[in-house]
């Protein structure tokens, strides 16, 4: 169990390390940088010279291989560095922005195992039937709805049709209603889909027919035998999710203006800021990865056979073979 920890541990560090190099390639192939963003305009009245300096400071003139190396070691000591368009420090700006972020996502993500749950429920009642298979109709409807386009359309029926929801001096938490919809709905989707699968897989095996045999309901078969051997693989596959819901979030936040890492992280794009676009991304690969290292630490938890086998298998590897001796019999 301790070998199995270690391992998924490297791995995540290793995750991250690509993540961070991949980041920090892309962004270093820019055209352009911060700097010139910041200060090219001619109308600043700033020099070649003085532009060389303020390249300096950010040690953008550097070499990549160095500049990579120096940026690595700063993140390892928890440096992340300057805002080049606002000169605060990235971890300033991360710790202001990233709480709203998480709620919005944490929200989204348990409003979608909600509506996952009833969809698959729904779809799982006389099967073959005309609601039945309207439910399971509607994962791949939900698939194909972008993120923004969700945003612009509940904001046009439920704030400005309907107005349910104000636009204009909204409390937090009615702030908060339609962008954890528009979450919801393209996450819910994949989560059904592997819901529904799951629960198709249990029915088919033969312990339900055994209980249904001794006269139990369609409805207690479902919700005692059926569900909680098939939540499962959603757990997995929530875990896996929860780092695209947090980039979902980061678009959400950017058509609602909400104040977190989507209108950071739409700043730092129009302005080149590399070094808060590199922090963004290495937080949400963080993030994404210590949801799926903690849905490995919980899915034990959750099924006794995993419990089990890694008990036997330390028994078996504590417990040394008996050895045979000639004319005697094993115990």
């Amino acid at each position: 169990m301790f070998l199995s920890g270690f391992k998924r541990f490297g791995q995540a560090l290793l995750v991250l390390l690509s993540a961070y190099t991949a980041a920090f390639l892309l962004l270093a192939a820019l055209p352009s940088d911060g700097v010139l963003a910041r200060y090219g305009n001619p109308e600043l009245g700033l020099s070649l010279e003085q532009l060389q300096e303020i390249r300096a400071v950010y040690g953008i003139d550097e070499q990549l291989s160095v500049r990579y190396l120096k940026s690595l070691g700063s993140f390892l000591q928890g440096d992340l560095g300057y805002s080049v368009q606002s000169g605060a420090k990235v971890a300033d700006l991360l710790a202001q922005a990233l709480p709203a972020t998480l709620l919005l996502a944490g929200l989204g993500l348990l409003g979608a195992l909600v509506l996952a749950l009833i969809i698959a429920v729904a779809a799982s009642y006389n099967r073959g039937g005309i609601v039945s298979s309207f439910f399971r109709n509607l994962p791949p409807l939900f698939v194909s709805l972008p993120v923004f386009w969700v945003g612009i359309v509940f904001i046009q029926i439920f704030s400005f049709k309907l107005g349910l929801v104000p636009t204009i001096g909204a409390t937090e938490t009615q702030a908060l209603v339609l962008p954890v919809l528009t979450l919801m709905i393209p996450i819910a989707a994949p989560l059904a889909q592997v819901f529904l699968r799951s629960i198709d897989d249990v029915n088919r095996l033969p312990f339900v027919r055994v209980v249904e045999t001794r006269g139990a309901t369609q409805s207690w078969v479902l919700w005692r035998n059926v569900i909680p051997n098939a939540l499962l693989p959603v757990l997995t596959v929530a875990g896996v999710l929860f780092g695209e819901l947090v980039g979902g979030a980061i678009v959400t936040e950017t058509v609602f203006g909400r104040t977190g890492l989507g209108s950071l992280t739409a700043q730092a794009v129009a302005n080149r800021d590399t070094p808060v676009l590199l922090a963004v991304v290495v937080i949400v690969a963080a993030v994404y990865v210590v949801i799926n290292f903690l849905v490995d630490l919980i899915y034990p938890i959750l099924d006794p056979r995993l419990r089990n086998s890694a008990a036997n298998s330390r028994d078996a590897v504590q417990k040394p073979m008996p050895i045979a001796v000639p004319g005697e019999e094993l115990a």
